[in-house]
């Protein structure tokens, strides 16, 4: 027993140590991470414990849970005062030879330098032309029934003057770093960055262009998003620097416009469709929101916005409507207590017109991918 109000001065072995860390899985290759022969250099001195973690192709998630779970089941061994985990660079494979389809990074060449998210199969812009037309809450139910569907996805709050994702999606704490890489904040399964992780609420965001610039630049960059199927951004109202910004850096799958029935709304998101084509961006369709309340009591719907305008508007540009969302309280409210419709009530309408929604966004990215347009200077 100690006297000084520590752990115990028992003897530590090798054995109880790996015995700890057999217990850690690998969740990406299977086995746990002694058998897999990720733990090296082990080194015990008093009740000082060493080790070196070698990986291979995890990612960098998975490779900060893992040291992080072995560095905790180590120092809570009985007689260990201090467990120090290092992290060695990854091993590389053996390179396949040339033109026997080695995958990237173990023997192809290296993506361009242009290829911000080479591990990104499609990326969409969730846009509006102005604010208050709920953008934020179909990006994030889009999002979720893409994730819902099967797909692996990311969400990029773009909108660095209202970043409202963390709350809408129930995002809590900072993003991590691993190897000066980024590590996304994950909520339902989905990767998200966005500037508000790294503000005080309520602090305002006061950019120039060319702030915005470099942040969207970043958030391609320096994040470890890996492979996914889809990243979704969540574009800010207007035709501004962040849609050039997003434009310039990578070529966008597509652009879903949301918009009111409104005729101020319709009106703005001319504007923003307009400016996509400009740039060359697949406009993959527009999703009509607050289509119309429907009373709880009586069940007559009451057009408060209009009705009719998104499929106006969608003829005009020779593309669909992809949706038409309902005015809804509990919408309202998921978004505003960090539970989406779609995970919050599943089986309602609306999570339902998002499932629709996100199917008929897949159909349009599948059809249009074999586009390669090019983005602007």
């Amino acid at each position: 027993m100690s006297f000084f109000g520590g752990k115990s001065t028992s003897t530590v072995t090798e054995e109880t140590i790996l015995g700890a860390l057999r217990g850690i899985q690998d969740p990406e290759l299977g086995g746990d991470i002694v058998s897999r022969g990720l733990v090296k250099g082990l080194t015990i001195e008093g009740g000082t414990v060493a080790f070196t973690l070698e990986f291979t192709t995890q990612s960098a998630t998975t490779k900060v849970d893992i040291h992080s779970r072995a560095r905790k089941a180590v120092a809570a061994l009985p007689g260990v005062t201090e467990a120090k985990v290092a992290l060695a660079p990854a091993r590389p494979r053996t390179a396949a030879p040339a033109g026997h389809g080695a995958p990237a990074g173990h023997g192809a060449a290296a993506p361009a330098p242009e290829a911000l998210v080479p591990e990104v199969k499609h990326t969409i812009a969730v846009s509006s032309g102005k604010g208050g037309v709920g953008k934020s809450t179909v990006a994030v139910n889009l999002a979720l029934a893409l994730r819902e569907g099967g797909a692996s996805v990311g969400l990029v709050d773009a909108d660095v003057y209202g970043p409202n994702i963390p709350l809408m999606m129930g995002a809590r704490g900072r993003p991590g770093m691993f190897n000066n890489r980024i590590i996304p904040v994950i909520a339902y399964d989905v990767k998200i960055i966005s500037i508000g992780f790294f503000v005080k609420e309520g602090d305002p965001v006061v950019w120039r262009g060319p702030m915005i610039h470099t942040a969207i630049q970043q958030f391609l960059r320096d994040v470890e998003w890996g492979e996914l199927d889809y990243l979704i951004f969540d574009m800010p109202p207007g035709t501004g620097d962040a849609q050039l910004s997003l434009s310039q850096a990578l070529p966008l799958s597509g652009a879903v416009m949301v918009t009111t029935p409104q005729d101020v709304s319709l009106l703005d998101v001319r504007k923003a469709l307009a400016m996509f084509r400009k740039m060359n961006v697949p406009l993959l369709g527009i999703v009509e929101n607050m289509a119309g309340f429907e009373c709880p009591h009586c069940r007559q719907v009451t057009p408060i916005f209009g009705e009719g305008g998104a499929r106006k508007l969608a003829e005009e540009f020779g593309v669909p409507v992809l949706g038409s969302v309902p005015l809804d309280l509990e919408t309202r409210v998921g978004g505003d207590t960090g539970a989406p419709i779609v995970v919050a009530r599943p089986q309602s309408a609306p999570a339902e017109t998002f499932r629709q929604i996100a199917s008929a966004v897949t159909e349009r990215v599948a059809t249009l991918s074999v586009l390669k347009l090019p983005t602007i200077s």
